[in-house]
């Protein structure tokens, strides 16, 4: 895959479900304003109510998501589980560094790894984990969004996620938000003017 010739960073935030990474990108977009989103596109369903195309995923069906495998229209895709893919998008990246912005993406691991590997010293990836799987199954529990056959799916994905955090340039242990949010933020500010 070509890399990317703009010169904005890249933050890459990779964790299993339920670790929260997905409140810690919320969080840090709205107090650093350098930021913004690379939204990503999927083939799964929305959340009803919780989810909007264009905001949260570009949510595509599996044969408009093959499409643009096809065109090259990705850095990266994965098929996560069957007929369920995720990918980035290059216009997607491109806008936001072409906006001067540095580009945050919330990703699973194997496309975070992915990613970091195609952008390379432009990256700064943080792998968000817990401090065991029963605090990922509470929390999956929690959402009560999947069945008990989806969840232990789930759980399984998440026990073989972590054991690949050290492949990453940093460890966020998410037991406070308070506590994970500020010291990612330093990790980043540092990062920016590297």
């Amino acid at each position: 895959m070509p890399e990317p010739t703009n010169q904005g960073k890249a933050f890459i935030f990779s964790a299993p479900s339920g670790a929260g990474k997905t409140t810690i990108v919320k969080r840090l977009l709205s107090e650093l304003p350098q930021l913004s989103f690379s939204i990503s596109a999927t083939t799964r369903a929305k959340r009803d109510g919780l989810e909007e195309h264009g905001k949260d995923y570009y949510f595509l069906t599996i044969e408009e998501f093959k499409a643009k495998i096809e065109e090259g229209a990705f850095y990266e895709w994965e098929e996560v589980y069957p007929n369920l893919f995720y990918g980035t998008l290059k216009s997607e990246v491109d806008r936001i560094w072409q906006n001067g912005q540095h580009v945050v993406f919330d990703i699973d691991v194997v496309g975070g790894l992915n990613l970091k590997q195609i952008l390379g010293e432009r990256a700064l990836s943080t792998f968000v984990k817990v401090k065991d799987v029963d605090t990922l199954k509470e929390r999956l529990s929690s959402r009560n969004t999947e069945s008990e056959d989806q969840l232990a799916v789930r759980i399984k994905k998440a026990w073989q996620e972590m054991q690949r955090a050290n492949e990453f340039d940093y460890i966020l242990v998410n037991e406070n938000l308070e506590t994970a949010v500020g010291e990612i933020k330093q990790e980043i500010l540092k990062f920016i003017i590297k």
